[in-house]
Formats: C-alpha cells, sequence, structure tokens
C-alpha cells in the first residue's frame, strides 16, 4: 500500500517542480523583456498556470525576483571577480564593463533590479566593492583616466539600459559598440581604435 501511495504522489511533486521551473523561465523572460512591472498574473498567464501556483512557489513577488535574478547576479559577481584576477589592469577593467553591459543589455529587468530593489542591497555592496578595487587597480597602473569615478560606470551602465531596439541581436551589437566607445573615453590616453560594427537602431527625429 506505501509503494502504490508513494508512485500517486510522485507524479504531483514532478508536476511542482515543472512548474516551478516553468514559471521561473517565463518570469525571467517577461523581465527581462518588459522590466520589473510585469505583473503576477500576467505571468501565471504566459506560464500557462494560475496565480495560485506562482504564489504557492513564491509568497510575494520579491521572493520571485530573488529566484529569478540569482544566477545573473551570481554572474555578475563572477565576471567582477574575472577582471580583478586579470594580469593586465585595463584588459581586466575592459572585460568588465563589455560584458557587464552585455548582460544588462539581454536582461533589462536585471538591470534595474540590480540597481534599485533594496534586497539586492548586500550583493550589490560587496559586487561595488570590487568594482572600486577594479578602478583603483586600472588608474595605478595609468589605463584609466585618473578622474574616473564609479558613479562614471553606473552611468555607462544607464546609458546601455536606454538601448531601443527591435530584436536582441540587435540590441547586443548596440551595446558593445556603446562599450567601446566609452571605453575609448575612460582611457587615459585614448588612441582611436576601430569601433565594433553599428547596429541598425529606430530613428526618431523631431
Amino acid at each position: 500500500m506505501r509503494a502504490v501511495t508513494a508512485e500517486v504522489r510522485q507524479p504531483g511533486r514532478s508536476d511542482a517542480r515543472d512548474n516551478r521551473t516553468r514559471i521561473l523561465a517565463v518570469a525571467r523572460a517577461a523581465f527581462a523583456a518588459d522590466g520589473l512591472d510585469v505583473p503576477i498574473r500576467e505571468i501565471a498567464r504566459r506560464a500557462e498556470v494560475g496565480p495560485a501556483t506562482v504564489y504557492r512557489h513564491f509568497p510575494t513577488k520579491e521572493a520571485l525576483f530573488a529566484a529569478a535574478f540569482a544566477a545573473p547576479l551570481e554572474l555578475c559577481s563572477t565576471i567582477v571577480a574575472e577582471g580583478l584576477a586579470a594580469h593586465d589592469p585595463w584588459r581586466g577593467f575592459c572585460l568588465v564593463l563589455e560584458r557587464l553591459m552585455e548582460v544588462h543589455a539581454l536582461d533589462r529587468g536585471f538591470a534595474r533590479a540590480f540597481t534599485s530593489l533594496p534586497y539586492f542591497t548586500a550583493d550589490r555592496d560587496r559586487t561595488m566593492q570590487m568594482l572600486l578595487r577594479l578602478i583603483h587597480r586600472a588608474k595605478s597602473a595609468g589605463a584609466l583616466r585618473s578622474d574616473f569615478v564609479l558613479e562614471d560606470l553606473v552611468l555607462a551602465l544607464m546609458a546601455n539600459d536606454g538601448i531601443q531596439a527591435d530584436s536582441q541581436a540587435a540590441r547586443t551589437a548596440a551595446s558593445r559598440r556603446l562599450a567601446a566607445l566609452m571605453l575609448q573615453s575612460f582611457h587615459a590616453h585614448p588612441v582611436p581604435t576601430p569601433l565594433p560594427p553599428p547596429a541598425r537602431l529606430p530613428l526618431t527625429l523631431r
């Protein structure tokens, strides 16, 4: 009898895992494409479950944010750590700016969550401390302009978040070109170098 009971319950547990995985995948995609204001009811609709199912796995929207952004948050920390480990301080700084801008270009929800949501404070502060060390290394090497401050890097990410493109490919291409322009302006002794190819962006003139 116990074996039969276990067999009956197993599919339920499997369905619950599948629902959670699907909800997270849909939430990540929704936040990345449309920002943080996508309602739970819309996420439930896209995941083909009821709102109650979403709340059963994630009692609050904050809990859903935390689960949805755990992986990209860890990725950002890894990117900065790799930049700090680079032998060439300037190359490490370039790597971090380029990759952070690419991550943020592909995930607009995470970009806004990382800079604005209060429950990411500890992780954000730890990453910011590593960024300060990265900036200090690049300045000490004489490669990064002496008046550069952490807020300039945040400004670059904010500008990157404003890119409007019709596809992820175009958004990524535009982000790479913007990063190259930024890095040339940040260098203590800039030498003009070829930029990545331009992206096709919707142009509106008023």
